[in-house]
C-alpha cells in the first residue's frame, strides 16, 4: 500500500530552486531544512556569498529563510532522502543580475555596504561582487581607505558585464551628480546686481575665480581694484573671503562675471573733502590728447588740463610741452564729484613767474648807475633839453 503522505513529498534534482530554513550554522557550512521534502540541504561556505567569507555565521543565522539552487544530489538508499548540495549565491546572483541591469539602464542611485578594502579599491556585495576602483570613490584623492570598511555609500553602476562577471560601481559619479544639481540650484538663485560673499578658489594671470555658494564666477583683473593691477595676487590670495558684486549671469554657458571693485569705495567718493577749487597740487601726466593732458592727482582720480591751460605760450599740441609720466604742479579750477570731472591749469601757476621775470628784466635795464641818484640823472637831461 502506498503511503498517501509520500505523494506530497517533493524530490529535488540538480538545477531546482528550493526554499528552506537554516537549521544549523557551522564554520564552513550551513544545514538547511527543505520545505516539503525529506531531503536535507547543505550550503558550503563557498556557496553562501559572492564575496569571500571567513565564517558562515557572518552571512546567515539559525532560523533564517533562504532560497538556494541545487548544485548536486548525493544519493542515499532512500531516493526521497538524498542530501542536496545547495548554492545560495547562485540564486542571489541570478536575481542580482536582473536587478543590476535595470539599475544600470536607468542610472539609478542605490546604497551598498562596503564589505572589504583591497589595494585598488573597495568591494561591496550587490548579490554579486561589486567593485569600486579607488579613482571612483571620491572626487578628491584618498590616500587611505581603511576606514571605509562597513560604511554605506551611495553608488551608480559605471560598468556591467555579466559574461565577465564584472560590476564596476562609482560613488564619485553620485557625488558629481549631487554637486551638479546643487550648482544648478545655486546658479538659478544668482542675479545681476547682487552683492555676495565668496571664496577665492583660483588665481590666474587674467583674473580670479571666486566660489559663491557652489558656483564659480570670474573677477577679471580689471574688476579687482580702482587702481591698475599688474597681477591679481597683488590684491587677493587663494582661500580669502571677498565681497563681490554680480555683473552678469550667462545661464546658457554657465558663466558669471563678478567685480570686487564695484563693492569698494571709488577714488572719486568724497573727493570734494580732499581737494577744492584753488588748491595747488602735484600730479602725474597719464595721457595726452589733442585737446589737453590728463593728470592723475590721486590714485584713480584724473583731471584735465586743457591745451589752453598748459602754457603761456601758444602751443599746437600738448606733447610740445609734456610727455606721459611727467610730474607737474597744477591748480584746481573746478571740481564736480558727481560727474567725476576736474579742470586743472598749469598756466595759472606759470603766469606769476613770467610777470616776475619780466619785471626783473625791466628793473635791471633802468638800474641806477653806481654813485648817482636817479633824480640827478633826470635833472641833467632836462638842462640839456632847455639849452636846445
Amino acid at each position: 500500500m502506498v503511503d498517501d503522505m509520500n505523494l506530497d513529498v517533493k524530490v529535488y534534482q540538480v538545477g531546482d530552486i528550493v526554499k528552506g530554513r537554516v537549521a544549523k550554522v557551522e564554520d564552513k557550512q550551513v544545514l538547511i531544512d527543505i520545505e516539503g521534502s525529506k531531503q536535507s540541504g547543505i550550503i558550503p561556505i563557498s556557496e553562501l556569498s559572492s564575496l569571500h567569507v571567513e565564517k558562515a555565521g557572518d552571512v546567515v543565522a539559525v532560523g533564517d529563510e533562504v532560497t538556494a539552487k541545487v548544485k548536486k544530489v548525493e544519493e542515499s538508499a532512500d531516493e526521497d532522502d538524498g542530501l542536496l548540495i545547495l548554492s545560495k549565491k547562485a540564486v542571489d546572483a541570478e536575481k542580482a543580475w536582473e536587478d543590476l541591469q535595470a539599475k544600470f539602464e536607468s542610472g539609478e542611485v542605490f546604497e551598498v555596504v562596503i564589505k572589504d578594502v583591497v589595494k585598488s579599491g573597495l568591494v561591496a556585495d550587490v548579490g554579486v561582487r561589486g567593485f569600486i576602483p579607488a579613482s571612483l570613490v571620491e572626487t578628491h584623492f584618498v590616500e587611505d581607505f581603511s576606514d571605509y570598511k562597513g560604511r554605506t555609500l551611495k553608488v551608480k553602476i559605471a560598468e556591467l558585464d555579466r559574461e565577465k562577471n564584472r560590476v564596476i560601481l562609482s560613488h564619485r559619479a553620485v557625488l558629481e551628480q549631487e554637486q551638479e544639481e546643487e550648482k544648478k540650484q545655486a546658479f538659478n538663485k544668482i542675479e545681476a546686481g547682487q552683492v555676495l560673499e565668496g571664496t577665492v578658489q583660483r588665481i590666474a594671470d587674467f583674473g580670479v575665480f571666486v566660489d559663491i555658494g557652489g558656483v564659480d564666477g570670474l573677477v577679471h583683473i580689471s574688476q579687482l581694484s580702482h587702481t591698475r593691477v599688474a597681477h591679481p595676487s597683488e590684491v587677493v590670495q587663494e582661500g580669502q573671503t571677498v565681497k563681490i558684486k554680480v555683473l552678469s549671469v550667462d545661464r546658457d554657458n554657465e558663466r558669471i562675471s563678478l567685480s570686487i571693485k564695484e563693492t569698494l569705495p571709488g577714488p572719486w567718493d568724497g573727493i570734494s573733502q580732499k581737494i577744492a577749487a584753488g588748491d595747488v597740487v602735484e600730479g602725474t601726466v597719464k595721457r595726452l590728447a589733442s585737446f589737453g593732458a590728463f593728470v592723475e592727482i590721486f590714485p584713480g582720480v584724473e583731471g584735465l588740463v586743457h591745451i589752453s591751460q598748459i602754457s603761456n605760450k601758444r602751443i599746437a599740441k600738448p606733447h610740445e610741452v609734456l610727455k606721459e609720466g611727467d610730474v607737474v604742479k597744477v591748480k584746481v579750477l573746478d571740481i564736480n564729484e558727481a560727474e567725476r570731472r576736474m579742470s586743472l591749469s598749469m598756466k595759472e601757476l606759470t603766469e606769476n613767474v613770467a610777470d616776475e621775470e619780466d619785471y626783473s628784466e625791466y628793473t635791471q635795464t633802468f638800474k641806477e648807475p653806481a654813485g648817482f641818484q636817479i633824480g640827478e640823472v633826470l635833472g641833467e637831461q632836462l638842462k640839456k633839453l632847455k639849452q636846445k
